[in-house]
């Protein structure tokens, strides 16, 4: 029997006991801005014009992101501004998918990236970032507030953690009175889209996204089943209708980490 060698099982258990304490990390439940804005005052149009210049087709251009003020702009108003005093559940899971969308962004400006499994442990976990005077990583963003908090299975569409096969990332910001309908959206794209989905009807296999599988759960709790939650979103009906009456294989296809978007060299 061949045996790790010391240098690789030295980082297997390193990023065990990573994976280990992520699971201990605490989230912020209360926040506490060194300088506030009032919940009234505060705004995504900052991040909304920078999306708007530089994601074409959910292709990101990072070094013109890490050029434009208006994004270092948005990410200090978001240490400024106590997430828990927005107005009501709409504006909150907007700013938190906004937040973390920005956040994912950052991190690649700082040069994490999540292609290899050190580098997703450092870009999600290890790589901390600043909300309402308080700090939190893409990890328990994710799976322990916008997950448990909004119960909301279409989050899987719109947050995006710079990769080939996330969602594509939009050419706006998430918006309290657009919300439903911006979810609506990218649900209906990503499901429709071939790159992530593909469905073999001669021989009935849905050849689905490893976001269907990381979060099942989530999707079976809205349809029962994970192909009922899918076909919601089909824009084929004939598709549609077969996947409600017929017997389907499902498979999941491989997660493409390479960056979404041209990669940025300034970083540190």
């Amino acid at each position: 029997m061949k045996h790790a060698s010391l240098p690789c099982l030295t980082l297997t258990l390193a990023l065990t006991c990573c994976l280990l304490l992520a699971g201990c990390s605490a989230v912020p439940k209360s926040f506490h801005p060194a300088q506030p804005i009032p919940p009234n005052e505060f705004s995504h149009q900052a991040f909304d014009k920078v999306l708007q210049a530089h994601v074409k087709s959910g292709v990101v251009d990072y070094p013109a992101m890490a050029k434009d003020a208006r994004f270092a702009a948005y990410l200090g108003q978001l240490d400024r501004v106590d997430p828990n005093a927005l107005p009501d559940r709409r504006h909150k899971l907007a700013f938190w998918i906004n937040a973390y969308n920005a956040f994912a962004i950052k991190g690649i400006l700082d040069g994490e990236s999540p292609l290899t499994r050190f580098g997703q442990w450092r870009y999600f976990i290890g790589k901390q970032h600043r909300v309402g005077g308080e700090s939190i990583n893409l990890y328990d963003l994710e799976k322990k507030l916008l997950i448990p908090d909004f119960r909301e299975p279409r989050i899987h569409f719109a947050i995006v953690c710079a990769s080939q096969s996330c969602p594509g990332l939009r050419s706006q910001a998430f918006t309290a009175d657009r919300l439903d309908a911006q979810l609506e959206e990218n649900a209906r794209s990503f499901v429709n889209d071939p790159t992530k989905n593909r469905f073999d009807r001669e021989m009935r296999t849905a050849r689905l996204s490893k976001i269907f599988e990381w979060f099942e759960p989530d999707f079976r709790h809205h349809a029962e089943a994970l192909l009922n939650y899918v076909r919601r979103y089909i824009s084929d009906p004939e598709l549609a209708a077969d996947l409600a009456t017929q017997p389907w294989r499902i498979e999941f296809l491989d997660y493409d980490w390479h960056l979404n978007g041209v990669p940025y060299a300034g970083a540190p």
